[in-house]
């Protein structure tokens, strides 16, 4: 078996002397394992072993180059081929490169510097795609939705479920649910666990596009379409043909851009802008949205057809008011991940700060929660968090410490410095660089908590 960062390379070469040449100048790279072979035959019974590179003679006493090179395509297209022959005609270059070979080398006083450049980017090459490789399975780790959405509650099964309907086929989803549930967390589960994955996850947030750009956003434009189109450009389906679109916040589409979207949907097809040329497209589309889309239907805001459309399998994520124990299993995820991150102890969270956790109605879900606990975890001065560190926007419980007193933004600015302070060893130049506040207002304020 060869080394992990070795290039195996089998040298297909009837000639003897340029056989052992092309041997000798290859096997100089320590990393380069290198075979040889004077007839084709030979070559094609060690084929199965697999060669990272194969050198080949294009005129070979049994077989020709084309139809070695063939052979490697039709069973093995990763295998990488290079050509090395006597003749320099073009028309059989130009032949051979369609057929796949990766270069063409012509005999030469120079084929030793053009073989070893030749196949160090072949090598480059190799090390960028195994890279992608893992990346894409890191990924795929990633958004393993059965680890990566928490939780274990009943409703959160439904979900669940519903996505393991959604990655085994093709058909479109829609993902319902209030703002922080984490609608684009499904969607990328969806398709990093789909026959899709190893292609383009595109997301594309409709509120966030003015409506007059939304059509060059989504089907691209040519140069010259508009005012300050210097440059042709994708659209979002183009960028994720083959892969999956995701369209958030869809209920915010302007209704004139809902019938070319819709058109786009039925036909797999698109027009750029400024173009007449059709372009075919293959992605898959989830769609999300914080509203109900039957009622905005019926209010005339929604096209009833683009809705049946988008519709596919429907998702529906509940908020977190109504995941019960799921709060404190995401609130310990998190707690976590960001001690990790900044090199902090982790830390529990008592049991007065859990019930705090477990009244609140999070009316901003997930989203809501994390923040929360990375900021308790920034102000508690405790091995376990308690519940003054748990800051609640617009909870009844806001601004109100252990003692029921409330608390004003300076008891809040004090809690903050002193936070810090502990922090950082009481460094105050650091931490006013942290705060971003001046050196003096900390010394001020440092007074007030005397």
């Amino acid at each position: 078996m060869k080394e992990d960062n070795s290039v195996k390379i089998f040298v297909v070469e009837d000639n003897d002397w340029y056989n052992r040449l092309l041997v000798h100048t290859l096997s100089l790279n320590p990393d380069y394992e290198v075979k040889s072979f004077l007839n084709g035959k030979d070559f094609l019974a060690c084929l199965h072993e697999l060669p990272d590179i194969v050198t080949l003679d294009y005129r070979l006493p049994d077989l020709t180059g084309t139809e070695i090179l063939k052979r490697i395509k039709s069973e093995h297209p990763e295998i990488q081929v290079i050509l090395i022959s006597e003749q320099d005609d073009i028309n059989t270059v130009v032949d051979l490169l369609k057929l796949g070979a990766k270069d063409y080398i012509i005999k030469s006083n120079d084929i030793r510097d053009r073989l070893l450049n030749t196949v160090q980017n072949i090598q480059k090459e190799m090390g960028l795609l195994s890279e992608i490789t893992k990346l894409r399975k890191e990924v795929q780790k990633k958004y393993n939705f059965k680890s990566n959405l928490l939780g274990e509650s009943k409703i959160m099964d439904t979900v669940y479920e519903m996505i393991e309907k959604a990655r085994n086929t093709n058909i479109n989803v829609s993902i319902y649910g209030e703002t922080g549930t984490g609608k684009e967390l499904v969607a990328k589960a969806i398709h990093y666990n789909s026959k899709r994955k190893d292609r383009s996850f595109v997301a594309f947030n409709v509120a966030a596009v003015p409506s007059e750009l939304m059509e060059s956003e989504l089907f691209g434009h040519e140069k010259g379409a508009f005012t300050g189109a210097i440059y042709r450009r994708i659209g979002k389906f183009e960028e994720a043909n083959g892969g999956t679109l995701f369209l958030d916040e869809i209920g915010e589409m302007d209704p004139s851009l809902q019938v070319k979207l819709l058109r786009a949907l039925q036909e797999k097809e698109i027009v750029r802008v400024g173009s007449n040329q059709v372009i075919q497209t293959d992605c898959r589309i989830i769609a999300a949205t914080n509203k109900n889309l039957k009622e905005e239907v019926k209010k005339g805001k929604f096209r009833e057809d683009l809705y049946y459309r988008l519709l596919g399998l429907p998702i529906e994520l509940p908020p977190l008011r109504e995941r019960g124990n799921d709060i404190l299993i995401l609130a310990k995820y998190f707690i976590d991940e960001f001690s990790k991150e900044n090199d902090l102890p982790a830390k529990k969270i008592s049991e007065n700060a859990q019930k705090k956790l477990l009244s609140h109605s999070f009316p901003g879900n997930v989203r809501e929660l994390k923040s929360i606990m990375e900021l308790a975890i920034t102000l508690s001065d405790h091995e376990e968090i308690q519940p003054p560190d748990l800051i609640f926007d617009n909870d009844q419980q806001q601004g109100v410490d252990d003692s029921g007193k409330e608390l004003t933004l300076r008891d809040y600015e004090l809690k903050i410095i002193h936070s810090y302070l502990n922090k950082y060893d009481n460094d105050i130049k650091l931490v006013a660089h942290k705060l971003d506040i001046g050196v003096s207002t900390i010394y001020r304020l440092l007074k007030e908590m005397k």
